[in-house]
């Protein structure tokens, strides 16, 4: 039997909102990009700005507000390179952010920099609540297509203010500005969330399209680019070895990228620092099957299938209110097996819904 946690069921979107923050939105396919960067023997004062994905969101080691974890790929850099590091980047920063809070630590003596930025500006977090929604109450299309007009009318400027504010701040310094992993393999594997197949595929396209824009406007400015997608190709959500967190329980470690990620991260950024690391980072115990489980029912009862609104929606999708209903009491049975048939069941509807109705909601 599990037991039930009693937690609030109309808090799904913020709590995904939470859990979402720093990751990537944008379109068009472009190719990932292999290769390496030189190391540079004089980086020695180094402070790391940024998102969550620099502040090690993912991990599972919170060490304050802004997250940054022991084992973010900043700490794991300025651990195998023997840094003096300022750990700057918060989970949730956008780049006013990095303007109003990050960059006054920056000065001439400063070597390296090192930063994700981009993904909270484009309202990634609510599309990807969005998008992990039933697709009888998803509006994914929408949620993307907003992301995509602030990259494409906003995020250029706002990123050439951040990087001359590091110019500016941080004029002798060594600046890598790092790109975002595609999140999914077109497999959605996780019982909890309905992301359809057309709708992680314009995910991917959409990160693409974000990495391009930093590669531009970092190379316009004279600094290196880092590419992560060739590194976590074969690592993403449902791969066999994932880099990237699912939906995960604390909620806030979702969609991030996990210890084994920030270590490739680290490789990226600088060759042999991620090598130098994996001796001495653990992977974290399992949750057992109970409290996977019982995770997975509650994040799903979160999103309030039953409410009025919602049922009326699944009638308009063709889907049987009361079948709604009668799966939501038994996520709330307590039962491994019950609880697990439940999403088993959810996830089958939004994949007849998908077929019916794909070309709606990519």
């Amino acid at each position: 039997m599990l037991t039930r946690v009693n937690t609030p069921r109309r808090t799904s979107r913020t709590a995904l909102v939470a859990a979402s923050g720093g990751l990537a939105l944008a379109l068009t396919t472009l190719p990932a990009q292999a290769g390496g960067l030189s190391a540079q023997a004089d980086d020695t004062t180094y402070v790391a700005l940024g998102d969550s994905f620099s502040a090690g969101t993912g991990t599972r080691a919170s060490t304050d507000d802004c997250y940054r974890s022991p084992y973010g790929y900043p700490a794991l850099i300025a651990g195998a390179q023997g840094l003096d590091l300022d750990y700057q980047a918060c989970s949730g920063a956008t780049t006013a952010d990095v303007l109003n809070h990050q960059v006054g630590t920056l000065s001439p003596e400063t070597d390296l920099v090192t930063m994700t930025i981009g993904g909270n500006d484009l309202g990634f977090a609510d599309v990807i609540t969005e998008c992990a929604l039933p697709g009888w109450l998803s509006n994914c299309t929408g949620a993307i297509n907003g992301g995509l007009s602030v990259l494409r009318n906003q995020l250029p400027a706002r990123y050439d203010a951040v990087l001359g504010a590091i110019d500016a701040g941080a004029p002798n310094a060594d600046v890598r500005i790092g790109g975002y992993p595609l999140l999914f393999n077109g497999e959605d594997c996780n019982l909890l969330t309905f992301f359809s197949g057309s709708e992680m595929s314009r995910l991917n396209a959409a990160t693409h399209e974000l990495d391009r824009l930093v590669q531009q406007k970092t190379t316009g400015a004279g600094h290196t680019f880092v590419d992560p997608r060739a590194a976590f190709d074969n690592h993403a959500v449902c791969d066999d070895v994932e880099w990237v967190n699912g939906l995960s329980w604390p909620i806030v470690e979702s969609f991030h990228p996990n210890r084994a990620g920030n270590i490739g991260y680290a490789e990226v950024f600088w060759p042999g620092s991620g090598t130098a690391s994996t001796a001495a980072v653990p992977t974290g115990a399992r949750p057992s099957l109970t409290a996977r489980v019982q995770a997975e029912a509650d994040a799903v009862l979160a999103m309030d299938l039953d409410s009025r609104a919602n049922l009326r929606a699944a009638a308009r999708a063709g889907i049987s209110p009361q079948r709604i209903s009668q799966l939501v009491d038994r996520l709330e049975s307590g039962d491994v097996t019950t609880v697990t048939a439940a999403l088993e069941e959810l996830s089958e509807l939004d994949r007849q819904h998908e077929a019916k109705h794909g070309s709606r909601r990519g």
